[in-house]
């Protein structure tokens, strides 16, 4: 491009395009180059992007100040990636490129003129990995992948039990590659869930995995991003953002826990980071696997038609059984006011413990209680800004919005009837379940584990979590309470029983993916009970024994669970037999925003042709407010072939959104408050 007098220059910004900018004399720029430019009073980096637009005012384009000097360009396949993710979430071009930018202080350490890379990759004298005996059928989905393995782009679902030994067949293949000299992506729904998943890998390899997610220091982060574009990085284990590094050599992407919603990015840019996944190996020409005892239904549907090839793992390792699940039929059970745990429970937590073994009690709700009332005149203390109610944190004497995160303390007079001492907590959180646990069984060494020990994912958050794990691991915990944090990933080799308080939430509301959600998460809690030698034992608490979901569970239903939700789907025309997008607009004033959407809703209705979508609203989102904002939200919905993302790129992208409103679309939605 040294003949080149302009170039186009792409900005981590909301814009859809390259703005053009003059090459300075004796600059040579490549695609790809990271460049500093004058933007409105700022300097900002951005990345070389395309030959200028050709209709250039010469007195109006400004000029290159400084290429970045020992930063790889960013290669064609990445830039492919962006602009791919950047099509399937119809989010700017710019802003998808701000995911996979170094940070601007980081550009601004090696600013200068460009010269030869000095990247290259340092003496990698890993240990020698711990040798691991796998089953026959291990052994097999290793035969399996390894033939895969520089073959180009391939993908494979490994579909395990619980305690099949999934991991260990990776981590087998992982070896493969290190010793290559390869690198490899491992992508964990939340590394804060994952501490033990962590520990295992050390002990394994003999080394720790470098580390990618948002908590992680920028120290920390711009040192891993050197690392991984050097080639020096063999192993990355990260969440959904760590699709975007620049890895020199990789050789193979893993997608474990493949169908967990943790996976779906719910801001800023809108995307399902197992699908970018799957394209990114694509992309890269590398084979990919998707890994889970419970597949998504989207994943299923690929298997299907034969876009995923299936490994199956049928049986748990070391021939240890699955557990029994017990229903207790709630509408049975005569409770105690203020009381959560039946009695069929409390007997089995007793046996359980009598038997030296450890026990799970699960509740997916955070907090003390979910709901704090005045039994005088019912008024609910709720969040001033949201349409949420306050939880009851008792551990630090505080009422939390979930949502925008106002705090208050709890109040000792009723705001509404100035009644003292009629303030009382309504329903149960974990920290109410651990305390009636506690008066049932004085005895029992009890621990909670939720999302409120691993806010950071590093410091002092991040060691209570490994603590209570570590506690439990050697024995010297009982009885470990706790949200969908215990669920997955974990392996307790005393851990017999695993008891359900209310096994029905979830199942209730307008989600499409309800019942498939709480079969999978009941299914990945039960997963954990009687992984080696002792039998495992799981109590559902339930007051709809006779729903699907729980008729899969206790007769080990899966795939007969998953082909009816797969034909209840089809029949509505829903994903994946049918298209779904959601277009959310907020505003401080409800009255502006719904007027704003009404006549977004008739636009689109104009556009309507034989085969277009049904238009579903304006209606208020579910959650209606939050953080002092309304929202109110259209859904699309499409048939199977319909192309969408332009129907929506003519629509809504072609208007002027006021600059008062915030808009966020999100195709195929899979949070839909």
């Amino acid at each position: 491009m040294s003949d080149a007098k302009h170039i186009g220059v792409l900005l981590p910004l909301i814009f859809r395009k390259s703005f053009d900018y003059a090459i300075p004399y004796g600059m040579d720029l490549q695609i790809g180059d990271y460049v500093k430019v004058p933007f409105g009073k700022k300097s900002l980096w951005g990345v070389v992007w395309s030959q200028a637009s050709g209709d250039i005012d010469p007195k109006k384009v400004k000029t290159i100040e400084v290429v970045a000097e020992h930063i790889p360009a960013m290669n064609e396949n990445m830039r492919k990636l962006i602009e791919w993710v950047a099509w399937y979430s119809l989010a700017p071009l710019g802003q998808v490129l701000k995911s996979a930018m170094p940070m601007q202080e980081a550009l601004d350490k090696v600013a200068g003129r460009k010269k030869t890379c000095n990247l290259q990759p340092a003496t990698c004298n890993l240990p020698q990995p711990t040798t691991c005996n796998l089953s026959e059928e291990q052994q097999q989905a290793v035969d399996i992948l390894t033939k895969k393995l520089g073959q180009g782009f391939s993908v494979s679902l490994l579909d395990g039990v619980t305690g099949s030994g999934k991991t260990e067949v990776y981590f087998d293949i992982i070896e493969k590659l290190i010793s290559q000299g390869k690198q490899v992506l491992v992508m964990l729904p939340e590394i804060a869930l994952s501490l033990q998943w962590l520990g295992r890998f050390e002990k394994r390899f003999g080394f720790a995995p470098d580390i990618w997610h948002s908590s992680v220091s920028k120290a920390k982060r711009r040192n891993a991003r050197q690392k991984v574009a050097s080639g020096e990085i063999k192993v990355i284990v990260g969440t959904r953002s760590a699709l975007f590094l620049p890895f020199k050599d990789l050789a193979f992407i893993v997608v474990d826990e493949e169908h967990d919603a943790s996976y779906k990015q719910e801001e800023g840019v809108i995307y399902q980071a197992r699908d970018i996944a799957v394209v990114r190996a694509k992309i890269e020409a590398i084979p990919i696997l998707l890994v889970s005892a419970t597949p998504s239904l989207e994943t299923e549907f690929n298997v299907k038609y034969k876009n995923y090839e299936r490994i199956a793992l049928l049986n748990r390792h070391n021939q240890a059984q699955m557990p029994k699940i017990n229903p207790i039929d709630m509408r049975n059970e005569k409770l105690a006011s203020g009381k959560w745990i039946s009695k069929k429970l409390t007997t089995a937590l007793q046996n359980t413990l009598a038997a030296g073994n450890q026990a799970m009690v699960f509740l997916n709700r955070r907090g003390y209680a979910p709901l704090l009332l005045c039994r005088g005149c019912g008024h609910r203390f709720g969040c001033p800004d949201c349409s949420s109610w306050l939880v009851l944190h008792r551990k630090n004497s505080r009422l939390l919005c979930h949502h925008c995160g106002y705090t208050a303390t709890p109040p000792k007079q009723c705001p509404e009837c100035n009644a003292v001492e009629k303030i009382i907590p309504y329903g149960p959180g974990v920290e109410r379940i651990a305390e009636e646990l506690g008066q049932l069984l004085p005895s029992a060494r009890i621990a909670i584990l939720t999302g409120d020990h691993v806010d950071s994912g590093e410091g002092e958050e991040k060691s209570q979590a490994k603590d209570v794990i570590e506690a439990m691991i050697s024995g010297e915990i009982d009885i470990l309470v706790g949200t969908q944090m215990i669920a997955k990933g974990h392996h307790f080799a005393k851990l017999a029983l695993v008891g359900v308080v209310d096994a029905d939430m979830g199942l209730t509301g307008g989600d499409l993916r309800a019942g498939e959600r709480t079969y999978q998460l009941l299914h990945q809690l039960s997963g954990r009970a009687g992984r080696e030698q002792t039998a495992g034992e799981v109590y559902l608490q339930t007051y709809m024994p006779e729903h699907h979901v729980m008729q899969a569970l206790l007769k080990g239903g899966r795939d007969q669970f998953m082909q009816l939700e797969a034909e209840m789907r089809e029949d509505a025309a829903m994903p994946p037999y049918g298209k779904l997008a959601a277009v959310i607009v907020e505003g401080k004033d409800e009255g502006e925003v719904t007027a704003f959407m009404r006549d977004l809703a008739n636009a689109g209705s104009k556009m309507q042709i034989d085969s277009s979508p049904l238009i579903l609203g304006p209606a208020p989102a579910p959650l209606t407010r939050i953080s002092g904002k309304y929202r109110y939200r259209i859904l699309i919905k499409a048939s199977k072939n319909f192309p969408l993302r332009q129907w929506l790129a003519d629509w809504l992208l072609t208007r002027t959104i006021p600059a008062k409103f915030k808009l966020k679309i999100d195709v195929e939605p899979y949070n839909f408050m």
